[in-house]
């Protein structure tokens, strides 16, 4: 059951959703477009004045306004939304660390010291023969000390 909270987050996360797939629309950029060339070719009309000038002014920076935070709200909802779907992905498969999933709750920090082990994990895949093998940090990291000891056992043999 929706608490009168909830169901009025509701109502603006699908008013904020609705409004920043609007204003990202063709018709959007048309009509904004067309009342600056209403408003330049109202300029001569209106001597230019400091009104005509306040007029533009003040109607783009209210609109800018109130369009960061709706954009913002719509942006956060699926910004977790694909968050949600990385974690179910990462926690499903069988050879994907777990580590990973809820990253982003990590420091920055942490999230960096990943990126290190990804980096390296990168550095063994181009090691490897092929390329479209996947491996899980401490995999490519183990199959690249097995082979390194087979090769140091061929060299010792052919010595």
């Amino acid at each position: 059951m929706k608490t009168k909270k909830q169901k009025g987050n509701s109502t603006f996360e699908k008013f904020a959703s609705k409004v920043s797939k609007a204003a990202g629309s063709t018709t959007a950029f048309l009509s904004a477009f067309l009342i600056v060339v209403i408003w330049a070719i109202c300029g001569p009309i209106f001597d230019y004045s400091e009104t005509w000038q306040l007029v533009i002014n003040t109607g783009t920076t209210i609109i800018t306004f109130l369009m960061v935070f709706l954009i913002q709200k719509a942006q956060n909802k699926d910004s977790l939304a694909i968050q949600l779907k990385l974690n179910e992905l990462v926690a499903s498969n069988e050879y994907s660390s777990n580590s990973l999933v809820d990253i982003e709750s990590m420091t920055e920090e942490e999230m960096i010291i990943v990126q290190k082990y990804y980096h390296r994990l990168s550095e063994l895949a181009k090691k490897e023969e092929s390329f479209q093998k996947s491996h899980s940090i401490a995999e490519a990291h183990e199959q690249h000390e097995r082979k390194d000891k087979k090769r140091t056992q061929i060299r010792t043999k052919n010595k």
